[in-house]
């Protein structure tokens, strides 16, 4: 369930750690179903849109402390109510359970 993602916390991985096989990513992806796993494997995406301005940035301040508490930072492209973010482990050169971890906390903010 999406909820045991919620209890964890990202983890370190040292460089070079493998990343998420298929199989793995494929059964947390489905914990949390707003996010599309990317066709190489190596990220997930999530659009999120807000009525306005205010919204989208208190989104962005909240998702920013998850990214602070949780040490695990997503790449953020946003415009005026609109914000994309992906995520994906830079040291495994792809997916970690990091990336699910953070994801589904942010999927909590909007619940």
């Amino acid at each position: 369930m999406a909820d045991d993602l919620l209890q964890e916390h990202s983890q370190v991985l040292a460089k070079g750690s493998p990343a998420l096989e298929q199989a793995a990513i494929d059964a947390l992806a489905q914990l949390i179903p707003l996010w599309k796993v990317q066709p190489d494997l190596k990220s997930i995406e999530r659009e999120f849109k807000f009525t306005d301005y205010y919204e989208t940035m208190a989104f962005v301040n909240a998702l920013a402390w998850i990214a602070h508490t949780e040490d695990h930072h997503p790449d953020i492209f946003v415009t005026f109510n609109h914000c994309k973010v992906t995520y994906s482990t830079h040291t495994v050169k792809g997916l970690s359970r990091n990336d699910f971890i953070c994801a589904a906390k942010l999927d909590a903010l909007i619940k």
